[in-house]
């Protein structure tokens, strides 16, 4: 076993399942196929093996956090309030983690329906577009320098400091681009659950890091060279998705040889989204609590928990 895997225990499906072995799903593949992304791949067995044990122990860690936070009002004769319970999700682009983060909120909104569960991404905190090419950082699109982290991280402050109504700012995939005139409003939730590449990752100018206001942390995992495969089949589905629309980012890919398209893909791939996995947020994976590693097909083969 590398030394990276020291602090984690380490379980395979069955003995992961073997901790909460629960036959109801509450869910069918319709409800599935409707939240995953394109060509991710989720099953009623990755459910029942996979997720509902995850989500039983995220209830227990829940429980445990109000309880302290009880406590702890009650300790220094504060009145009672609502401290939200934020996880933070982080992987690789095209590694499945939205339809993780995604699932995870259905399932808890069902499973503890006296809560609120909200979601976002923090692709909304990218700087728009003509931002990234004022600032000559176009081609860094997803790396650290991209995001306006000091926005992130005053959004999660106000989220945890119980602000009765918070702006996150959206992104589209279609348009490759923020949409400033659609912000998404939280208010008051239980749980928040973040999604992004960069939710793990250590501060560039920030005296605090973004991670810092998670309850708990999951990270989504796979060898680089499968995540590369899944990128490139995505991008092939986005081709097929978007030749009719001239609005779409991928349109103009649409427009040429298909081979050409692909060496594109390639080569964003690979001067891009490599470079971004592998220094800057595969570092980041031993800071997570919970590692949901990937195989083929985008099966869950081992899960990994943080010992201490």
């Amino acid at each position: 076993m590398m030394d990276e895997w020291l602090n984690y225990d380490q379980f395979d499906r069955e003995m992961w399942h073997s901790f909460f072995p629960s036959e109801r799903v509450m869910l069918t593949q319709e409800n599935l196929d409707a939240i995953k992304s394109l060509n991710d791949q989720i099953s009623l067995q990755d459910v029942q093996e996979v997720y509902l044990p995850l989500i039983k122990l995220i209830q227990l860690q829940y429980q445990n956090y109000i309880q302290m936070q009880l406590q702890r009002l009650t300790f220094l004769k504060k009145s009672s309030r609502r401290i939200p319970y934020i996880i933070g999700i982080a992987g690789s682009v095209a590694v499945g983690k939205s339809t993780t983060a995604r699932l995870l909120q259905i399932l808890l909104n069902r499973l503890m329906p006296d809560q609120k569960v909200e979601l976002i991404t923090t692709d909304g905190f990218l700087y728009s577009n003509a931002e990234l090419i004022e600032r000559g950082i176009m081609d860094r699109k997803g790396f650290p320098e991209s995001y306006d982290m000091e926005r992130l991280i005053t959004f999660l402050s106000d989220v945890k400091a119980g602000v009765d109504e918070v702006s996150a700012p959206t992104y589209s995939h279609n348009t490759y681009d923020i949409m400033p005139d659609q912000p998404q409003i939280i208010r008051e939730p239980d749980i928040l659950i973040v999604e992004g590449i960069n939710v793990l990752q250590l501060p560039t100018a920030q005296p605090i890091y973004v991670s810092d206001f998670f309850d708990w942390s999951i990270y989504v995992d796979a060898a680089a060279d499968l995540v590369k495969q899944w990128y490139l089949e995505r991008f092939g589905m986005l081709l097929d998705t978007s030749f009719k629309d001239p609005a779409n980012y991928y349109y103009p890919y649409t427009k040429g040889p298909r081979e050409v398209a692909f060496d594109k893909a390639r080569e964003v791939w690979d001067t891009v989204d490599l470079p971004n996995l592998r220094d800057y947020i595969l570092p980041t994976r031993n800071r997570a609590d919970v590692i949901l590693h990937k195989t083929a097909h985008h099966k869950i083969d081992r899960i990994y928990l943080r010992a201490d």
